[in-house]
């Protein structure tokens, strides 16, 4: 032993080597003993007792949740849209045979399967049917124009894109677009519904959903994860800057996060889910494989609007929902004809922008239970929720809605959550008042940004993840968030960076200057709002600036308000964005009809 050199030694030789010389190795190297006994598997077999094996040790993912459905409830409803519906035993065969499918094209182990997809039943399956095969699941906002999809797809090196029917034209731009940078262009699979024109113009797809299902054989063998840490999905942020970043989940996140969300929810055994969050956000707040897990129902819709809501939770007994403040408000404010009178009560979610007081007061006078949850898509969408406590029930009304409209306490699978001084890394006191950067930190937090790892140093800096917003702590523990660091309009659930909407409008002939801040919307919770000064010798007025965003911007991105004036600066030439935002607010908010969907 003494004429072998250490370097050549197993972790396990390393130990009996310590162990056998303690006493005549020099001190400082005795703490290496101690380290070698924690970290070798041999020594802890031996000494505890302890063997990690198959017998008591799976990798986590969230695959394992449609195993156990199809096998504890093959036959209860899995999926209803429209006339169709699947048992939990069928849809285990689809993704099985999808998966196997996917493989025949050439995808294998940490490739990217796209997405541009509605909330319909492929866009459930390929949740579970990509990583069965192995891949990384890529969901793209199907908001996006053409260009930022083709941004995407390069940026996310996707080998198969699958596209909804009624969004095919936006994929043939991006794709169109993309052949200009790259050479290999992903394969394009085309979703098809019962309601889709059999003389839809399939140049450039390869094949159509179905089809590719039918290729898959049922006695496929699934491909685990090697890693609990193996990716999962990359979830695209909205952007803060020019290109959105890909966000990484893991299988263990994943599956962890899934069983804090179905905790918040309150979801029990079975479960019946209507689908009004897009499952491109998030990977639907982690509740594709949630519903799964509790062997629920999942009520698909490829659009959401108020009478399609009151039909689906009274026609199959939805017990629960989400959706952004804007749904709650479409809801609240929806015409009469559209409403059903509920005989039972439906728990809805809602993240994004807290709604006002009278809104979550509607919702409950209709027969909504609503709470109100908080996170980003680097936390796997919900890691927060504003907790009811019994002390509550004595307050005013006013104060109990203020009081609901907080953004609360960490769901159980998440480490923990702070609010700090980002420069000192000091937490703040939980008086209410001081404010501080909301950080995260635990399973449920992202991996990393794909392909930036700069971005991925800089977000975990001080060993925390850094969230960008601003909030303060309660006594009581509760978190509440005050402001956006980065100025993120959320309208609708969706963040829109001012920055982006600034650029667009630096390339108009006739401004000069240009700066977005986010205006009160009595439909979306917020829109931009653009205050614009013109160059001199040039004219222009609000509609045709509007409609030059949204030439260059998809609509829900362009300003709903133009303000022309010359903009407040600090003494550096600073635009002073606070006195815009007050300026913003001081007009009110703007009013739409009910039922519209898409911003006016």
């Amino acid at each position: 032993m003494k004429n072998r050199s250490l370097k050549n030694l197993s972790w396990a030789g390393l130990f009996r080597f310590f162990r056998a010389n303690y006493i005549s190795t020099p001190p400082q190297l005795r703490k290496y003993c101690n380290l070698v006994r924690y970290f070798d598997p041999e020594s802890r077999e031996s000494m505890e007792g302890a063997l990690r094996c198959s017998a008591n040790f799976v990798p986590l993912s969230p695959v394992s949740f449609l195993e156990r459905a199809a096998n504890v409830s093959t036959d209860t409803t899995s999926i209803i849209y429209g006339r169709f519906q699947y048992n939990w035993g069928q849809t285990y065969l689809r993704c099985l045979k999808l998966a196997s499918a996917l493989t025949q094209l050439g995808i294998s182990r940490a490739d990217l399967v796209a997405t541009l997809s509605p909330n319909v039943p492929a866009m459930y399956e390929l949740h579970f049917a990509v990583p069965m095969a192995g891949a990384i699941l890529c969901t793209l906002n199907s908001r996006l124009d053409g260009a930022m999809v083709s941004v995407l797809l390069e940026h996310s090196q996707a080998k198969v894109l699958f596209v909804d029917y009624q969004l095919l034209e936006v994929a043939r731009i991006a794709l169109k677009l993309l052949s200009k940078r790259v050479r290999n262009l992903p394969t394009l699979v085309l979703i098809t519904d019962c309601d889709c024109s059999s003389t839809i113009d399939t140049t450039s797809v390869s094949c159509e959903y179905e089809e590719l299902l039918a290729m898959g054989h049922s006695g496929f063998e699934i491909v685990r994860p090697n890693s609990e840490f193996d990716p999962i999905s990359v979830n695209y942020t909205s952007g803060t800057t020019s290109r959105p970043k890909g966000v990484l989940y893991s299988h263990r996140g994943a599956y962890l996060n899934t069983l804090g969300t179905i905790l918040l929810f309150g979801m029990g055994f079975m479960p019946v889910y209507l689908w009004t969050v897009p499952m491109f956000h998030c990977n639907g707040w982690c509740l594709p494989w949630g519903v799964a897990a509790q062997c629920g129902t999942n009520v698909c819709l490829r659009k959401v609007s108020p009478k399609d809501i009151f039909e689906k939770v009274t026609q199959h007994k939805v017990t629960h929902m989400g959706g952004a403040p804007t749904v709650l408000n479409m809801i609240v404010n929806s015409a009469w004809t559209d409403r059903r009178p509920l005989t039972h009560k439906v728990v809805v979610m809602t993240g994004g922008s807290p709604p006002p007081p009278q809104v979550l007061s509607k919702m409950e006078e209709i027969g909504f239970s609503v709470s109100h949850l908080y996170g980003l898509t680097e936390t796997y969408g919900p890691g927060t929720s504003c907790e009811w406590r019994l002390e509550w029930d004595s307050m005013a009304l006013e104060e109990k809605y203020k009081r609901k409209a907080r953004q609360g306490i960490p769901h159980v699978a998440l480490d923990a959550i702070d609010v700090k001084d980002p420069n000192t890394m000091e937490s703040v006191p939980a008086d209410g008042e001081t404010t501080g950067e909301v950080m995260f930190r635990g399973n449920t937090v992202m991996s990393g940004y794909l392909r930036d790892s700069e971005a991925t140093k800089e977000a975990f800096r001080g060993g925390w993840f850094h969230s960008g917003d601003v909030g303060v702590k309660h006594s009581d523990g509760y978190l509440e968030i005050k402001d956006r660091l980065k100025d993120i309009i959320i309208s609708g659930g969706e963040n829109i960076s001012s920055v982006e909407v600034e650029t667009v409008l630096y390339s108009h002939p006739a401004i000069l200057e240009a700066a977005v801040v986010a205006r009160p919307d009595d439909h979306w919770g917020q829109t931009p709002c653009a205050f614009v000064s013109l160059k001199k010798g040039f004219t222009a007025d609000a509609r045709e600036i509007i409609d030059f965003c949204r030439s260059q911007l998809p609509p829900y991105m362009a300003p709903k308000t133009i303000v022309f004036e010359d903009l407040p600066k600090t003494a550096t030439g600073k635009i002073q964005k606070y006195v815009l935002r007050e300026k913003a607010k001081a007009m009110g908010s703007l009013t739409r009809p009910p039922n519209t969907m898409e911003p006016n």
